[in-house]
């Protein structure tokens, strides 16, 4: 009977040693797994430089946080009253869109677009602030020899509803004049302007054309001025593109203003858009087809 109980009592022993054995293997399994002891999260590739924007070179109308957004600028059907002046868009049957980037450069996000956009081999639209252009001329000087278009901001980036028709005027003429030292070659690049916020009205859409400029828009808004992440301004791009797209987003911020999100969603968004079949085009392309869809209207007319 003792000896019973001691074979027992070994076999359980033996069983036991196996169980912890086996129970160390599946441990150590899932450590490595990382369910157990989590993998540090994987860092941003984007390197965010420890740097603050000068205040001479904030906008001068204020965040867009704080200007655009809630409550709603009424909405004025500024594309069919100004067809040949208003973009939004550009043709609806061809699978083409439009990146454009505001309110650059700057040394912070816009080197960084630059070094996506390079890689991807795309080109873009970057519609720049004069004094931003003359702060930062090295970027901005990279952003014309890697054959990107370029477009009228504004000098400082006023809310133009909010200043004269004068004043406005001479924010666009000085910027003109600082982007010809850049795009002598380019009269295009010169010739696009974006209001800053959106904020325009029918008074200033004729103000600006009488000045040779077409007015460039979008219809596809990444929202990235409100600090949003990765995935919100993939969401926010990808789930509105259509064939024609202008695509809104920022090279560079206000105040307080965080970019990190639009310029880590941008690779993603190329490979997406390439993947479905869209073909990526500068804003002067856009402008060819208004140009021979508009021509095409009138001689229906006749």
């Amino acid at each position: 009977m003792e000896e019973i109980i001691v074979e027992v009592i070994l076999l359980k022993k033996r069983y036991g040693l196996l169980a912890l054995v086996i129970f160390a293997v599946f441990l150590a399994i899932l450590v490595v797994k990382g369910d157990i002891v989590p993998k540090p999260q994987q860092k941003s590739k984007i390197n965010i430089p420890k740097k603050i924007m000068p205040k001479d070179m904030d906008l001068a109308g204020g965040p867009e946080r704080k200007v655009r957004g809630f409550p709603k600028r009424e909405i004025v059907d500024l594309i069919t009253m100004y067809p040949d002046l208003f973009i939004a868009s550009g043709d609806s049957k061809e699978k083409k869109v439009a990146l454009t980037f505001d309110d650059g450069p700057d040394d912070i996000f816009t080197p960084q677009i630059l070094d996506v956009l390079k890689e991807k081999n795309v080109k873009a639209t970057f519609f720049v602030i004069g004094k931003r252009v003359e702060g930062y001329p090295e970027v901005m000087r990279r952003i014309v020899d890697e054959c990107h278009l370029v477009g009228n901001h504004t000098w400082s980036h006023p809310d133009i509803m909010k200043i004269s028709l004068e004043d406005a005027k001479q924010e666009v003429l000085k910027t003109e004049k600082v982007l010809k030292k850049y795009c002598q070659d380019s009269s295009d690049g010169i010739k696009i302007f974006r209001s800053p916020y959106g904020s325009i009205d029918p008074k200033r859409i004729e103000f600006f054309g009488d000045m040779g400029y077409k007015i460039i828009s979008w219809n596809v808004d990444s929202l990235d001025w409100k600090g949003l992440s990765a995935e919100e301004v993939k969401t926010n791009i990808l789930e509105n593109v259509t064939k024609g797209s202008i695509i809104l987003q920022h090279s560079a911020g206000g105040e307080g203003e965080d970019l990190s999100g639009s310029v880590e969603a941008l690779p993603e968004i190329i490979d997406v858009l390439k993947e479905e079949g869209f073909e990526f085009v500068t804003i002067d392309e856009i402008l060819k087809y208004k140009e021979k869809e508009s021509k095409q209207e009138k001689d229906k007319q006749k």
